[in-house]
């Protein structure tokens, strides 16, 4: 009992250090977008770091072959979505504030329950649906349409919301003989390359010294925060470490404190109360269910 105890605590403690960098890599974005440097010039830079480290890490563990695949249209699919939603994303946080902006962004997950059970016909109970719909409520307490705090920008949020769950589908219909790295890397690949396109015909800016260095800071906390994750689920019990990923609603918070001044108002904070209820609540059904 106290080895399984040890591992929890050291789960929980990955999980936390790779929320927080999570959260600073999403702060790292939204300085450099509102300091007016393209979105997609952020995703392209970021992903030549990212993409780079991949094969260098593939080759190291002697799993190259990895990289090909047997499935290019899913893939590329894929690859297009990958790069819609983080632009998306990071468009939205030229202007919503980070707590505002990671919750809707996190929602995704509840999208992706309702897409399952409508578009693959998974099974989904009346407690899950039940959560679906909750959730969906505390993101529209955060981004209430129709008030004077609902932009452009909240759109930008949705969007990026629609575009992981359309992407999580396309990663749920490949093969399960196709390796996770192999999904990473080609998907890191293709997001590159659509960046890189993107950004050549929208006319390159040239990038400061600062601007490398917070981007390098950026794809390593990615990196990094992945790792963190994953070895968090793999040392720990993943329904014990799992609920702690919502700790990443709290990081934002303090950092869109500490950083950029967001004092998030009373209707962001019940709306972040609800989603992470609901993302618990889910979760304890789901290690119900898993028992029986």
């Amino acid at each position: 009992m106290a080895r399984y105890q040890n591992n929890n605590l050291l789960g929980i403690g990955l999980m936390l250090l790779a929320t927080m960098l999570f959260s600073i890599m999403d702060a790292i974005a939204k300085w450099l977008v509102t300091a007016e440097v393209s979105p997609i010039q952020v995703i392209a830079v970021r992903g030549w770091m990212i993409t780079l480290f991949i094969p260098l890490l593939l080759f190291a563990r002697g799993e190259l072959q990895q990289l090909a695949t047997r499935q290019p249209l899913r893939h590329l699919a894929r690859g297009m979505l990958g790069f819609l939603a983080p632009f998306s994303f990071f468009t939205a946080l030229k202007s919503l504030p980070l707590a505002d902006a990671s919750v809707v962004f996190f929602s995704a997950a509840f999208m992706l329950t309702a897409a399952s059970a409508l578009f693959l016909k998974e099974r989904v109970g009346i407690h899950r649906w039940s959560a679906v719909v909750v959730g969906f409520v505390g993101v529209l307490v955060i981004v209430r349409p129709g008030s004077e705090g609902f932009t452009a920008f909240s759109l930008w949020a949705i969007a990026a919301v629609i575009f992981i769950t359309i992407r999580d589908l396309c990663t749920r219909r490949l093969s399960h003989a196709v390796p996770g790295m192999s999904v990473i890397a080609v998907t890191s690949i293709l997001v590159t390359a659509s960046a890189g396109l993107g950004s050549i015909a929208q006319g390159w800016a040239p990038f400061g010294a600062v601007h490398v260095a917070l981007l390098f800071g950026s794809a390593s906390f990615l990196i990094v925060g992945y790792l963190f994750s994953v070895s968090s689920m793999r040392i720990g019990e993943i329904g014990f470490v799992q609920p702690f990923r919502y700790t990443l609603m709290i990081w934002a918070i303090l950092v869109g404190l500490f950083v950029f001044d967001e004092w998030p108002d009373a209707w962001t904070l019940i709306g972040v109360a609800i989603v992470i209820a609901t993302g618990l609540y889910t979760l304890h059904r789901e290690r119900r269910a898993a028992r029986v």
